[in-house]
């Protein structure tokens, strides 16, 4: 990917234009260009390559409704032939061009060779360029990690990923595992993930300057849910290796805030385990005590990402953080409510929520507030525990899952929850089928403008 896009002022003549400027356009070339493309392109839209009077090309024109759109040029470099292009476009798209043209060339391909070779894009401007680069390498990273089948991508594999990020960025890592999260006290950890041969652990990652800004990041790492006991069928198990993309997400967007050295305090806690079926896999019936102290009713063993969140968020309090943000694949409930492709966040702080928002549409990184109905509450009564880990009714199954997350923050903690799809259910202009990081660019700018201003 670092060799696809370079600070350079030369290669062939790559103009990307908005359709409404195509007409302007035409009107200062030559009458051989109006006439090539009439008769090789008459709609105008898309690619046209555009020879010189010796038949060698000369101009690659491409032309799309709005190339501000961060993935409006994603198959560009999928559709140039090889060579070097230098772009020419409005300073103000330059920067979603070139973050297109580089995921537009992802490809996961650990497993099956990949033999295509792409074009590379030059353009003038250093910062343009290193900002699309660390972009691009964010999504990549959550996009590899989501894409690796389970047996690459249990606890242990993600806490190697999670050490070599802390290794590229000079950041501390620790790890508890298996009964070790007994005896510190991580029961609900420990309960979901013990019945798998693959240890269970607790993920932490530390990076800045102690005496900034705290903001913590909780990623579940769920990575593979059978549904325990209470077993999915088929259809419902055969993508949950993306049950750790939460954890996923909370990598990508640190590697995003270490890359650009935030002035901020970075904690990452990933609760990771397999939620397995053996003879001690936790049961319906079970009743935990968890780190906070409350005691959980287990109603159904498939709600298990918000039972290892709880030990996590409630161990991210210690640090007072001055943000808390968690991302996990939690619920289908939020995808009936909002489709695949739009993630869902609830939030402590209306300001917070309304600035994430704007930061979203700013850098074409959607995301949409639900709320805290606190009503709902009374879903999760039990009769034996101070609560259970389901509603009682399978309406608003986004809201209830996060409401029994809360009751793990305190009340005065600003606490954004999200609840991805991770997935790409449908092949998008520089979204291909797969894992996909969704709302990791709308927090870095959240992020970038509170604390770099």
């Amino acid at each position: 990917m670092n060799n696809l896009l370079i600070s350079a002022n030369q290669g062939i003549n790559l103009t990307v234009l908005a359709t409404a400027q195509l007409n302007d356009w035409l009107g200062e070339q030559t009458s051989f260009t109006q006439n090539w493309l009439k008769q090789s392109n008459p709609s105008g839209q898309g690619l046209s390559l555009i020879p010189n009077d010796n038949g060698e090309l000369d101009t690659a024109l491409y032309v799309v409704d709005e190339p501000s759109n961060m993935f409006s040029c994603g198959e560009l470099i999928n559709q140039l032939p090889q060579g070097q292009y230098l772009l020419h476009s409005d300073d103000e798209n330059l920067a979603s061009i070139t973050f297109a043209w580089l995921v537009g060339s992802y490809r996961f391909n650990r497993y099956k060779k990949d033999p295509q070779t792409f074009p590379v894009l030059a353009i003038n401007d250093d910062n343009i360029v290193s900002d699309a680069l660390k972009k691009a390498q964010a999504t990549a990273l959550v996009r590899d990690l989501i894409n690796t089948p389970p047996a690459d991508m249990m606890p242990e594999h993600l806490s190697a990923a999670m050490q070599t990020l802390a290794a590229d960025y000079q950041a501390d890592f620790s790890e508890i595992v298996g009964d070790d999260l007994l005896t510190q006290n991580y029961p609900t950890i420990h309960a979901v993930g013990r019945a798998s041969c693959h240890q269970p652990r607790l993920l932490d990652l530390r990076w800045g300057d102690k005496n900034a800004p705290k903001v913590t990041l909780v990623g579940k790492g769920v990575c593979f849910d059978s549904g325990g006991l209470d077993l999915k069928p088929a259809v419902g198990m055969r993508f949950m290796k993306k049950d750790m993309g939460g954890a996923a997400h909370v990598l990508g967007l640190a590697k995003l805030i270490m890359a650009n050295n935030l002035p901020i305090n970075l904690r990452v806690l990933i609760p990771a385990v397999e939620n397995a079926v053996s003879n001690n896999a936790f049961r319906p019936g079970d009743v935990i005590t968890t780190r906070k102290g409350l005691t959980v009713e287990i109603d159904n063993t498939d709600a298990e990402g918000r039972l290892v969140l709880g030990d996590a968020l409630c161990e991210a309090e210690n640090d007072s953080p001055e943000l808390l943000i968690d991302f996990s694949t939690l619920t289908g409930a939020m995808r009936i409510a909002l489709g695949t492709e739009l993630p869902g966040f609830f939030s402590t702080n209306t300001q917070i929520a309304n600035d994430l928002t704007v930061a979203g549409e700013r850098v074409d990184d959607p995301v949409w507030r639900m709320p805290l109905y606190q009503p709902y509450n009374d879903l999760f009564k039990s009769d034996i525990a101070d609560m259970t880990n389901c509603s009682t009714i399978p309406q608003g199954g986004a809201i209830c899952a996060a409401l029994y997350l809360q009751a793990f923050v305190n009340k005065d903690t600003d606490w954004l929850h999200f609840d991805v799809m991770a997935w790409n259910t449908r092949k998008l202009s520089g979204r291909p089928i797969g894992g996909e990081a969704f709302g990791i660019r709308a927090v870095f700018d959240y992020l970038n403008v509170r604390y770099n201003g």
